[in-house]
């Protein structure tokens, strides 16, 4: 397995499995000069640690990460950053059913069609604890945006939980800390609760649709073409585990509109371009507008559940299946802070790229 890495200048390789000794990430192309320590990362990938409450697994991981190379005195020295996750509460016992059967909805029989041989315990490489390894990353990310962007503001909540959606009329900034579920709609928060602890009882579970803004992106990052600012964003949602879809601004919704209602009216304001609207999420031709970067993503129900499914065996044979463990009842609320860390990591290699080659902005307007 060789692609293990995303980004073009800021770099990141990710490492490990979900019920190895450890798991993390190498970041290469981080600038030297970034104030870092392991608090600063933690803070993020405290938001995404399970256990937190009865809504996502159980797994007891404190995820507490190490920084092994790349920082001297709490600075980045522009070497490669090794940040590393131990993992501490593995319960591969939970798995040994499933050592010769395909969990459906997993990337067990695809891994084993692929390469004939497979981590089952927990899913190995393609279990979403991957992600902490990128939070981690995008710790580090928004650390390095500070200083050459400090106005960018990257935050994710989720806006849809199965069928039901936030209302958008009660969308308050404020709420979005107040909640496990990281909802700018206090009632819907209220909704999804009764909602997802029925799910669980019962063994089941639900998708979700999370949003992730940036606001505070200049003008100017981004490339035509095979660079594109949104196909960057969109191949580092869609990475994610369990995403099955992901959008820019207006997104699927955009083949519903007229070029008449779709068209964001530009006009002179007094610290440069103003626009009517955002249907284009902040990027045109690939490049920042300058208003907010709007990404969506779908995530799939997770697949582990309590109810008997039929598969097959490794030998063929027709056969049923209980996922036994610790899962999230919806993967959602925990993808958050991963599409959140994928945005910032986005930015950085966008920013390090725009200065490489432009350094300011050459086009003024006004």
């Amino acid at each position: 397995m060789s692609m293990n890495s995303f980004g073009h200048l800021f770099r990141v390789t990710t490492w490990g499995e979900s019920h190895g000794p450890a798991l993390g990430a190498t970041v290469d192309g981080c600038p030297p000069g970034v104030t870092i320590d392991e608090s600063m990362i933690q803070h993020w990938l405290d938001k995404r640690k399970p256990g937190q409450n009865k809504f996502t697994t159980q797994r007891r991981e404190p995820d507490q990460v190490k920084i092994l190379s790349g920082v001297f005195e709490g600075q980045t020295t522009g070497t490669p950053v090794q940040l590393m996750i131990e993992n501490t509460d593995q319960r591969s016992k939970d798995y040994g059913d499933i050592m010769d059967k395909f969990r459906p909805g997993h990337a067990d029989i695809t891994y084993w069609q692929k390469y004939g041989i497979r981590d089952y315990r927990g899913g190995g490489r393609s279990s979403a604890r991957e992600t902490a390894s990128r939070v981690a990353a995008g710790g580090l990310a928004r650390e390095a945006i500070k200083q050459i962007a400090p106005n960018v503001q990257i935050t994710g909540y989720m806006v849809q939980m199965g069928p039901r959606k936030i209302d958008r009329a009660n969308f308050d900034w404020a709420q979005i800390d107040q909640n496990p579920f990281w909802t700018p709609d206090a009632q819907a928060a209220e909704d999804w609760a009764t909602y997802l602890d029925d799910l669980r009882k019962s063994g089941n579970s639900v998708g979700a649709v999370v949003e992730v803004v940036a606001r505070g992106v200049p003008a100017g990052i981004g490339a035509p073409v095979y660079a594109k600012l949104d196909t960057d964003l969109a191949a580092a949602m869609m990475s994610i585990n369990a995403v099955k879809g992901v959008e820019i601004g207006e997104g699927m919704a955009a083949a519903e509109l007229t070029g008449e209602a779709n068209a964001d009216e530009i006009f002179m304001g007094q610290d440069g371009p103003q626009y009517s609207s955002n249907h284009a999420g902040g990027i045109l031709g690939g490049i920042s507008t300058g208003q907010d970067l709007v990404v969506r993503f779908a995530v799939k129900p997770t697949s582990s559940i309590l109810t008997t499914r039929k598969t097959i065996t490794k030998s063929g044979e027709e056969t049923e299946i209980i996922t036994k463990g610790r899962h999230d009842p919806c993967v959602g609320i925990r993808a958050v802070p991963v599409g959140e860390a994928m945005m910032a990591c986005v930015i950085l290699d966008h920013l390090l790229l725009h200065r490489g080659q432009i350094g300011e902005n050459r086009g003024r307007i006004g």
